[in-house]
This record gives structure tokens, sequence and C-alpha cells, in this order.
């Protein structure tokens, strides 16, 4: 199976920045898609962005510009940069990562908490 680390949460002022990583072990070779969800109290579950293994990238349209998501695929790490930090984005962000095979399945990280102050 697939253990997945995140760092890099904490506390910042409006317009900050921030750095988030996830780092993955075990069975690295099974990860296919990986990418960052973040949830606030009160508020749904959002995924933020994702990348594909060969780099392909997505975001959801409230962090276009502002977040750069990318993967070290041999060092097995996830990265999300995080500029010009709104209050708007505080929330546990969560790392994943997902495989296809031998069936399909997505880990999780713990969750690492941001938070944007005004």
């Amino acid at each position: 199976q697939v253990q997945l680390v995140e760092s890099g949460g904490g506390m910042v002022q409006a317009g900050g920045s921030l750095s988030l990583s996830c780092a993955a072990s075990g069975s690295t070779f099974r990860i296919n898609g990986m990418g960052w969800y973040r949830q606030a109290p009160g508020k749904q579950r959002e995924l933020v962005a994702d990348i594909s293994m060969s780099g392909t990238t997505n975001y959801v349209d409230s962090v276009k510009g502002r977040f750069t998501i990318s993967r070290n695929n041999a060092k097995n790490t996830l990265y999300l940069q995080m500029n010009s930090l709104k209050p708007e984005d505080t929330a546990v962000y969560y790392c994943y990562a997902r495989q296809v095979t031998p069936y399909q399945y997505n880990y999780w990280g713990q969750g690492t908490q941001v938070t944007v102050s005004s």
C-alpha cells in the first residue's frame, strides 16, 4: 500500500505564500494521478488541483493563476505552491494519490491546516 505524509501548512497573512509537500512511500510504483483537496469548516470538500503522471494539470477556478501543482516522480513527492493567499483559502488541505492497478483505489494524507488571516 501507499502512505502519504503532508507538510508545509501553517498560518500566513493575506497575500502571502505557502508551499505544501506530500511525500509518498510504500508501493509508490502503483501511483498514477495525484492531487489536492481542501475542506473548510461548514463547506463541502473541494478539489483544488490534480496532476497526471505525464504532468497534465487542472485547477479549480478560484485558484487559477495563484496556485501551482507539480510532482517529482523520481522523489515520489507532490507539491502545491500557493501564492497570493486569501482568507477564503483557509482550509484543511489533503493530498491524494490514485492507483489503477491492481485495483482502483485512492490513498489520502492526514491533512494539513492552512490558515490565511485578513
